[in-house]
């Protein structure tokens, strides 16, 4: 199905390749700066999305790619979901259209000061944090990788700043993007399908959020992280670095003394206390550091630093507690795609475990998880259309391990095997496609069925 409008193709054909969030904002958005739009995508495009095209005269198509239109472009955006090794990308970089993200593109079109946050792992959280802490005393939106696009934003309301969660394929098709203040989570090998099955090549992804900035603008990193500290020791940045540790005491930057976390920025110091901050977990108290230092720069209030840290009720599908039954406490933390997540869910489990765990693996290494295994879990749920991996992994560490292909299938199954003191946590190390729409999906059939036992 598609709207042809009578005007042709002139000077200014904009193509965006995906139909979803991303690709429909800036379609909207490229229509209002004199574009001449057409959105195509191979998969059927949700009706919601399609209802937005027809009803603002902007060409599309679904279930199908016209190669002669789609080559015809002065400009083509592609979805972050689009690989490059797709023979129609080929052809379009083959034939030197300019290809950019939705970040690049929307970026041309505003003056907000922009906060973009990357990594492997904690990216949602630090993100939706960061917005959190600012939005009590500054006008700023969140986009990117969540909630309304960016471009969208920008074209009904463009706040006075952004917060951007930005994934490595987003980053992967900007030209100038340059965020004021740029904050890299962590680095462990994740998405390497598209890379190459190079770590090196997703490394050098995440740092192209650097790559733009000069000595006005902020570099904040995990400096525990040995990834970020090779790459930076072999690569010059232009911003100004504010390291954050748990481990090391630092003059620029943010630290863990004792329970206090210490944030100083040009000689100017905060004392946050890490007692009350609303997320468990060490992890969460970087995500906590990263988005405080954030605030600092951005002049916020001590005092509304320390509240917002307090009250933060943090994301959907991390760590989120869904119901204790039967003196059992269930966890969904389907946002866990990748095994560096898990690490960090299993880590910060207290008492005896029952863990779902499976999908689909992107080259997973699960000898990380091993000390955890051995400590905290007594039975695993494989769920997934191929479990081999995973019963070879971990068969010999359990007593128990079972393999299922539903959630309620699985969530049944924890039910059976917890006792009261225990808890079941849905942490799958894996990508959601084979059995879920998303993670979103998977998080939410987890949370109907532990609320249907």
């Amino acid at each position: 199905m598609s709207f042809s409008s009578e005007e042709g193709f002139k000077k200014g054909f904009l193509v965006i390749l995906g139909g979803g969030e991303s690709g429909v904002g800036t379609a909207l958005l490229g229509k209002a700066k004199g574009y001449n739009v057409f959105v195509s995508d191979k998969g059927k495009i949700k009706n919601k999305y399609k209802d937005v095209l027809l009803n603002n005269k902007i060409e599309f198509e679904d279930e199908q790619h016209t190669e002669s239109k789609i080559l015809n472009a002065d400009l083509i955006m592609k979805s972050p979901g689009i690989p490059d090794k797709v023979a129609l990308v080929k052809q379009i970089r083959e034939a030197g259209i300019k290809v950019v993200s939705e970040i690049e593109f929307a970026s041309n079109y505003t003056d907000a000061t922009l906060v973009g946050i990357t990594g492997s792992n904690g990216k949602t959280t630090t993100a939706t944090l960061t917005h959190h802490l600012l939005r009590q005393e500054l006008d700023v939106g969140l986009a990117g990788n969540i909630g309304d696009s960016f471009a969208k934003q920008i074209l009904e309301k463009n706040y006075d700043n952004y917060v951007l969660e930005i994934s490595s394929f987003q980053l992967d098709d900007i030209h100038s993007f340059r965020p004021k203040i740029a904050i890299l989570t962590n680095i462990t090998p994740d998405h390497l399908d598209r890379y190459d099955y190079k770590f090196e090549n997703y490394i050098a992804s995440k740092f192209r959020i650097v790559e733009n900035q000069t000595a006005d603008d902020y570099f904040i990193y995990d400096a525990d992280d040995e990834v970020i500290l090779e790459w930076l020791k072999t690569n010059s940045i232009q911003a100004k670095a504010l390291p954050f540790s748990l481990t090391k005491v630092l003059e620029e930057g943010a630290y863990l003394d004792t329970n206090k976390i210490i944030i100083t920025i040009d000689n100017n110091q905060i004392i946050m206390p890490t007692d009350n901050i609303s997320l468990e977990g060490k992890h969460n108290i970087k995500n906590a550091m990263a988005a405080s230092t954030v605030a600092h720069l951005l002049k916020i209030r001590k005092q509304t630093i320390r509240e917002s840290l307090e009250n933060f009720q943090g994301v959907e599908h991390r760590l989120e507690h869904v119901l204790k039954i039967n003196k059992v406490q269930y966890i969904n933390d389907s946002k866990a795609t990748n095994v560096n997540a898990t690490y960090f869910a299993l880590e910060s489990m207290d008492a005896p475990t029952v863990w779902i765990v499976g999908g689909v693996d992107k080259g997973n290494n699960y000898k990380e998880l091993y000390p955890f295994i051995n400590e905290k879990v007594k039975a695993i749920i494989c769920l997934g259309t191929a479990n081999e991996k995973l019963v070879e992994a971990f068969g010999n560490m359990v007593d128990v391990i079972v393999e299922t292909q539903q959630m309620n299938e699985a969530v049944k199954m924890a039910y059976k095997l917890a006792e009261a003191g225990d808890s079941v946590l849905l942490s799958p190390a894996c990508a959601s496609f084979d059995l879920f729409e998303n993670y979103e999906d998977r998080g939410r059939q987890f949370k109907n069925a532990v609320r249907n036992l």
